[in-house]
This record gives C-alpha cells, sequence and structure tokens, in this order.
C-alpha cells in the first residue's frame, strides 16, 4: 500500500522499498519537526506573556509608590472595610478622593495577587480615567476601583481565556458592560483569571498558573470566575463582574465566601464577552456581579440597568430596576429542596440550607418542600447534551496547539474520546456505572440538526414543566443547595458534573445567586466520612476527597426566582443574608 503511494507522488523515478522507507522516515522526521517548532512557537509565547504579566505588576507597584510618596499620611485600613454603598457615599461627597481609592485598591490587588493568583493584569488606563472623572457626571460608582473577568473586552487587552491562540488578539473596544460600568463612574483596575477554556469550575491555565482559594491555600477558588471570586474574597476589590455559563459566577463566590448574582439571560449585555462555544444556545451565558455584601450586589445592578445598557445594547430589554419590588417586606411562599437526586450534597450544604429555610421560616415566610423534576433528564439530555451538541468538536478544537492546562486534562480526556468508543464504554458500564455510563452517552452529542431541534424542543417543554410545578405551589422564589465547600486542589476538573445544583438554572435561564450563610463545622467533618452519595460510584468518591479538610471554610445557599424577576430574587438573597447575620450573632451570644 505505502509503495503504491509513493509511486503515485513520484511517477517519474523508479520507486523501491528502500526509497519508501527513506520518504516515509523523511515524513515522520518532518512531523516532529512541525510539532517541536509548535511546541516551540507556544513556549515563547508563554515567555513573553509572563513578562508582560510582570511588567504590568512592575507598572502597578510604580504607581502606588508614586502616590503615596506624594501623599504620605493615607490609612488603607479604614478605605478597604468600607462596603460599597459607603465608599461611594464617602466618594460623592469629597470624604475620599477616586485617587486615594484607587491606588489603595491596586495596592492591595498585589499583595493579594501575590498571594492566590488570582490578577492576569493591569489596566494602565484606568489613571487616565481617573483624570477624565472630575469631568464627568457623578454616576451610582463614582470613583469605585472594579475587577473584571479576563473574558469580558477591555480595549488594547486580549480576551485570551487562558489560551495561547487569542494572546495577540487586542480587543478594539470596550464589551458594553465595561462601558456603562465607566459611563457610572466606576474605575476597571485589573483583569482576573479563569480556567483555561472558561467551561470548567476550576481557576487554572497555562498562561497565568492557578488561582488559589484566599481562605485556604490548598483549596481552589472555584471557576470558571475563580479570579474574580478570589480578589473580592482577599479584599482587592470591592467590586467584580464575571460570567455564567453553567456555574461560573456562583460556584467560586460560594467557595470564596461572597455574594454571586447570575441574571436571566440578556437582562444584562454579553456584548464583548468571549463565550467557549460560539453559538450554543443550549444553556445561556451570562454576565453578572460578584461582591462582599448584597447591598453592593444591588446597587451594581442598579447602576448597571440604565439607560446607557438600553442604548449600547438595543437587545437588552429596557428594564430599568424596580426598586418597589426590591423594597417590598410581604412574606414570601419559597420552594426548598436540599438534595437534588443526582448529586448528594455534603452535609455543610444540607445543613446551610435546612438552617436557612429554619431562619426564614421563623421570620413570617412560608416554606413549602419542592422537587425538581426529571434531574436525570436535565443533566444527561438537556445539559450535558447540549453543550456537547457537536460530539465536543467546538471546544476541542478550542486547544489544538495548547499546551493543556492539569485542571482541564481529565474534562478534555474525556471529550476527545472517539463516538464510537464513548458509545462502546458507555455500553460496559451502563451495568455497575450508570450515571457515568449516561454522561458518556450524552458527550456524543445529538448527532444531526433534526435531533439538535428535537434538544431544543425538549428543553422547552422541561421548562414549562419546571414553571408548572413551581406556580402549582404558588411559589415566589426558591432555596437551594450551593456546591460547596472549596474543593482540594486537584479536584475540581474532575467534577465539572458536580454542578448539577447551578446549572439547572442555566438550562431554565432563571435568575439565580448565593449567599454565604454559613462555614463548615467539625460535626460536618465528621459526618462526611459517612458520605456514600446516591450512586456510589467515582464522582461519589472524587467529591467526597474533594471536600475534605474544610472546617471553617465558607458555604453558601442558592436563592433563585423566576425569569426577569431579578428584583425578587435580590430581595430574596438579602432576607438570607440579614437573617444569617443575625442567626450566627444570637449563636455567639
Amino acid at each position: 500500500m505505502a509503495l503504491e503511494r509513493v509511486k503515485g507522488l513520484f511517477p517519474e523515478m523508479e520507486v523501491d522499498r528502500y526509497f519508501v522507507s527513506a520518504v516515509l522516515c523523511g515524513s515522520v522526521t518532518a512531523i516532529l519537526m512541525s510539532r517541536w517548532v509548535s511546541q516551540r512557537r507556544v513556549q515563547k509565547k508563554l515567555e513573553e506573556a509572563k513578562r508582560r504579566r510582570e511588567l504590568g505588576f512592575q507598572q502597578m507597584e510604580k504607581a502606588v509608590r508614586q502616590f503615596k510618596q506624594q501623599n504620605p499620611g493615607i490609612k488603607a485600613v479604614p478605605v478597604l472595610s468600607l462596603p460599597l454603598v459607603e465608599l461611594t457615599a464617602k466618594l460623592k461627597d469629597g470624604a475620599l478622593s477616586p485617587e486615594s481609592v484607587l491606588y489603595i485598591y491596586i495596592e492591595k490587588a498585589l499583595e493579594v495577587t501575590q498571594q492566590i493568583n488570582c490578577v492576569t493584569d493591569f489596566l494602565p488606563e484606568c489613571e487616565e480615567q481617573l483624570r477624565e472623572l472630575k469631568k464627568q457626571e457623578k454616576g451610582l460608582l463614582y470613583g469605585v476601583p472594579v475587577s473584571i473577568k479576563e473574558n469580558i473586552a477591555c480595549k488594547g487587552h486580549p480576551n485570551t481565556m487562558g489560551l495561547v491562540k487569542y494572546l495577540d488578539r487586542l480587543e478594539p473596544e470596550d464589551s458594553v458592560i465595561v462601558k456603562v460600568l465607566k459611563k457610572q463612574g466606576a474605575i476597571p483596575f485589573v483583569r482576573t483569571n479563569t480556567s483555561q477554556g472558561i467551561l470548567n469550575i476550576d481557576c487554572g491555565n497555562t498562561l497565568f498558573g492557578q488561582t488559589l482559594n484566599p481562605f485556604n491555600h490548598k483549596k481552589t477558588s472555584g471557576g470558571s470566575s475563580g479570579g474574580e471570586a478570589a480578589l473580592v474574597g482577599g479584599g482587592g476589590s470591592v467590586i467584580g463582574i464575571g460570567t455564567d455559563v453553567a456555574a461560573s459566577i456562583r460556584v467560586p463566590c460560594g467557595f470564596c465566601g461572597i455574594c454571586g448574582f447570575k441574571p436571566t439571560g440578556y437582562r444584562l449585555s454579553v456584548k464583548g464577552t468571549t463565550s467557549p462555544i460560539d453559538g450554543m444556545n443550549s444553556v445561556t451565558n451570562v454576565t453578572g456581579p460578584v461582591a462582599r455584601d448584597m447591598d453592593s450586589l444591588v446597587l451594581c445592578m442598579k447602576a448597571l440597568l440604565c439607560d446607557e445598557l438600553f442604548r449600547l445594547d438595543p437587545a437588552v430589554p429596557p428594564l430599568p430596576f424596580n426598586d418597589e419590588i426590591y423594597t417590598s417586606s410581604r412574606p414570601l411562599r419559597i420552594g426548598y429542596y436540599d438534595g437534588d437526586g443526582y448529586f448528594q450534597p455534603s452535609p455543610s450544604m444540607r445543613r446551610a440550607v435546612q438552617e436557612t429555610r429554619k431562619l426564614l421560616q421563623e421570620a413570617g415566610h412560608t416554606l413549602i418542600s419542592f422537587t425538581p423534576p426529571r434531574i436525570d433528564f436535565l443533566v444527561d439530555e438537556l445539559f450535558t447534551k447540549g453543550i456537547s451538541a457537536d460530539g465536543c468538536s467546538t471546544l476541542v478544537e478550542k486547544f489544538d496547539g495548547e499546551f493543556v492546562d492539569a485542571t482541564w486534562t481529565n474534562q478534555l480526556r474525556c471529550c476527545k474520546m472517539p463516538c464510537l468508543l464513548k458509545r462502546l464504554l458507555s455500553l460496559i458500564l451502563m451495568p455497575v456505572f450508570p450515571r457515568i455510563s449516561r454522561h458518556l452517552n450524552s458527550l456524543i452529542g445529538v448527532g444531526s440538526v433534526k435531533n439538535l431541534w428535537k434538544n431544543n424542543a425538549d428543553q422547552m417543554a422541561y421548562r414549562d414543566e419546571f414553571i408548572a410545578e413551581w406556580q402549582k405551589l404558588k411559589l415566589d422564589v426558591v432555596l437551594c443547595p450551593a456546591l460547596g465547600p472549596a474543593f482540594n486542589l486537584g479536584y475540581a476538573g474532575k467534577l465539572f458534573v458536580a454542578t448539577t445544583y447551578t446549572h439547572l438554572y442555566n438550562v431554565l435561564n432563571f435568575p439565580a445567586g448565593v449567599v454565604p450563610v454559613t462555614t463548615v463545622s467539625e460535626a460536618d467533618e465528621k459526618e462526611l466520612r459517612h458520605y456514600k452519595g446516591h450512586y456510589g460510584d467515582l464522582w461519589d468518591k472524587r467529591l467526597k476527597e474533594a471536600v475534605q479538610d474544610a472546617v471553617g471554610l465558607p458555604v453558601a445557599v442558592q436563592c433563585v426566582a423566576l425569569p426577569w424577576q431579578e428584583e425578587l430574587c435580590l430581595r430574596f438573597m438579602k432576607e438570607v443574608e440579614t437573617l444569617s447575620h443575625e442567626g450566627r450573632g444570637r449563636r455567639k451570644i
């Protein structure tokens, strides 16, 4: 066969087996050389990226040093301890200057990232914006430094998603969200780390490295908005903007002990954000705020839902923030569940929901048990098959020519399997590990356009079924677990499927947010020893190992409302925050 092919390539020459061997050896050598050249090119880009990043950090240090020399009496602690609402008030009345606040946060962001590696680059244009700030009307976020997730466009900087191939693609303009923030007087000053390729609940990549949890450096910050959550949780930013396609705001915020909010898709603009799978609509990618407390989240949402947003992106419905709904004090009918039947929650996850349920009931709200319908179907057929509709080929292509970070190795290995092998393994594993078997089968995708349309129709039907159950119980909102506590390093990339509690509401396109309500106790840790999970398979074993040794780490709950009811969801989150703070206060007494 090889001899005939080579003869066809060289018709004028006498070709024998020795000539064929020489040609084949030459081809192998050429392939190996090409691969070596490609890897060397990637390595050089990585080194260049590291140099650029260090230069940015040096710029930050220099800017802070110059400011401190000119203003020797400035104290950082009183500024850093201010919640956003108080900070904006002091900035507007002149008690604090935007210069002092910016440089104090630049210094703190540097300190935090040196410990946990959460900042990817400095935005030096923030100093120019500072000078222009005094010429514009004071917006709701006047003089507030804001951190931005790395896949949200800032003019002149690349949206890499931790991939070398995008390193030289500088964004021609700011994303709509960044433009609106600037219009409101906010000052984007740093960008933050994300998982390689985004679609992962860890926060590591070959460009910028691994981001650690601010409370425990043996734990991950979560992902993919892990840099944002870690920086805000570590005190290096007062407010940040992330993105969420399956869990990417809520998981890291829960891991890092802060509040995070995923609005209904298209309530905020996504123009200028980079998605891991362009054109994939099975789950809705959104932008949303992360902050230390609920008042900060609410102020940020009020600032974003403004005329400038609606003007810059007419695809966003012109719905300003409805303060009447947010400030209402009427008792709520709250559905709740502490397990979804797919992944057994960790002991602290379940306790967080039950304690919050009790506090809400004592405060006069009505609590009703609620069960999400057909969760296996939702996970396997709608979520996994939906985001893997093309057999994972678009996602896999993102990694062509890249060094793959350890946080992605396991997930990518499954995605890269030939469909025939996925199908065969699925059949073999079905009797022993049915959940893993179904997952592998879902990674094959839908197979045809007709099947994609059917998948979309099934999604709408499921949404109608879910809403019908919600309305039958006359619910206002739902309380449920958020994944946690923070995972030990090395586990998040192997447990993307554990996001069932969060990605449910991406498929449904409901607004949802997380609020920290408690911390892992010694009793939780003891109870974890008896954790078996629903299936007793490899994933259950991994989850148990992932959340071990977490005493003292924060645990959040998730709050959910129906589509376009952001204000109601935020009101519910605020209620949960207030009651949990009061509950902790009573326990201390």
